[in-house]
């Protein structure tokens, strides 16, 4: 009986000792990255025509920033800036061309470098990085694809009913797009969202962190031709564009607008509505992918425990300010979404139009998962206080760079563009969201401009290509 006692009281002693030592495990991340996403989807409620169930159904579980903007609109610039915390004024990255990975001093730790080093196992999959100059460090496993085979596999999927002597079969000049006769297997995203599939689908020793990159919605807008039939040609609505909106833009914007482009051949073609009738069906496309791999997660052993950040490297024009593409600093081309889900922080269901911008998500991630911040300072810090509480009203503002010297910010109130050369644009959101009248020179408005200069950056990293 005595040595039962014995017994009892050093298992007593033992146990508080050994659950001090326990440490809670640390959530694991998914990230979720799409290519020239703009706002049209359901819960945006900026486009009638658009369906991103999937998307919606992200947004009701978790918080999503109806005001979220990118670093630059432009796939390269964009993701250096959120993968190193870095905007582009101060790196120099500003077009597709820099490449990133000498640019970017070598002591700057990138996203999925800086969880490596503290214990996280990274994976990946798509497009994280712009596709000429992929991240080759800082990955346990990383899908590689063959572009080459995945480039001729595409050209035998032909076009449903096209006719080769159409000028206008596969789009309009640039701008590209075509269903195709062929099932979601045999498309690239769908093989990217198989491996987070199977990633989730396993068991795992350390906490992850999943990276999953889609292509779609980027051009070229060829997805099965089901995503065309869920938008009737006849039922497509098309962006609002004031035909003389370009009279009260600065030299500077009219050399990104390019109307007498891409807009023009638009025009010229009579296929403004085929064009969005594809990019809606992209759209759609990328969103069912998107609904496999949050089946996935919620089936999985994870979904309790990991954060999901869900975000688009930038927008897209389909007309406005006669423009199409990116490469602006309007807010078609910068506004993108981003959702936040994680347990036991965000609320479910949550919308907020407090602005941000996409230099956040790296300092926030490394909150939220209980990491110290790199050595290298961040120019975004971390909005867990917004996602904790997204009602609360925040004096935040939003900067995007396309290019050396041209910046945008954009606040609750107000956008303000400065380019290199001096020109400038002011547009009051509340009275006119679509940014049609120019009121930068209005002398009544010049504090305001002078509170928005503000929040420019300082510092302009000169850079060329390399």
């Amino acid at each position: 009986m005595k040595k039962l006692v014995l017994f009892s009281m050093i298992f007593v002693l033992i146990i508080p000792s050994f659950a001090a030592e326990v440490k809670p495990q640390k959530p694991n991340v998914l990230f979720i990255a799409i290519d020239d996403m703009r706002d049209w989807t359901g819960y945006f409620g900026t486009h009638p025509n658009t369906k991103t169930p999937n998307l919606d159904r992200l947004a009701s579980q978790g918080v999503a920033f109806t005001r979220s903007y990118c670093a630059a609109p432009l796939c390269n610039p964009s993701r250096a800036a959120l993968l190193s915390g870095l905007r582009p004024s101060n790196t120099g990255v500003y077009q597709n061309p820099d490449d990133w990975r000498k640019i970017i001093a070598p002591e700057i730790v990138t996203l999925q470098t800086h969880f490596q080093q503290h214990g996280y196992e990274t994976l990946g999959s798509g497009k994280i990085y712009h596709g000429s100059f992929p991240a080759n460090t800082g990955w346990d496993n990383y899908l590689v694809i063959d572009q080459k085979n995945l480039g001729e596999k595409r050209a035998k999927l032909l076009p449903v009913g096209v006719d080769e002597d159409d000028l206008y079969a596969d789009g309009v000049g640039g701008i590209k797009f075509a269903p195709l006769n062929c099932n979601d297997e045999e498309m690239q995203d769908y093989q990217i969202i198989r491996y987070g599939i199977d990633q989730l689908q396993k068991k795992h020793d350390k906490p992850f962190f999943l990276a999953c990159g889609l292509i779609k919605p980027h051009m070229p807008w060829n997805v099965p031709k089901k995503y065309y039939d869920l938008h009737p040609l006849e039922e497509i609505t098309l962006p609002e564009v004031l035909p003389n909106d370009l009279d009260d833009v600065p030299a500077g914007g009219i050399k990104f607008a390019k109307p007498e482009g891409d807009h023009a051949k638009i025009l010229e073609s009579g296929r403004w509505k085929h064009a969005v009738q594809g990019y809606l069906a992209a759209i759609s496309f990328s969103d069912a992918m998107i609904g496999r791999l949050l089946d996935a997660l919620d089936k999985s052993e994870y979904g309790e425990n990991t954060i999901v950040v869900l975000w688009s490297d930038h927008g897209w024009h389909l007309g406005e300010k006669q423009h199409w593409r990116k490469f602006a600093l309007w807010e078609e081309a910068n506004r993108q979404p981003l959702i936040w889900r994680v347990p036991g922080v965000t609320p479910a269901g949550v919308k907020t139009e407090t602005p941000v911008d996409l230099m956040h998500v790296y300092p926030t991630l490394c909150d939220l998962a209980g990491l110290p911040l790199p050595a290298h300072p961040l120019d975004g810090k971390s909005i867990r206080p917004l996602l904790e509480h997204p009602e609360t009203a925040a004096d935040t503002a939003a900067v995007s760079t396309y290019g050396y010297k041209n910046h945008t910010v954009r606040t609750k109130d107000w956008r303000y563009i400065r380019y290199a050369d001096g020109g400038e644009e002011l547009y009051d959101e509340k009275a006119d969201p679509h940014e049609w009248k120019n009121l930068a020179s209005k002398p009544e408005l010049a504090e305001v401009k002078e509170k928005l200069a503000k929040f420019l950056p300082e510092k302009n990293v000169q850079t060329v290509s390399k």
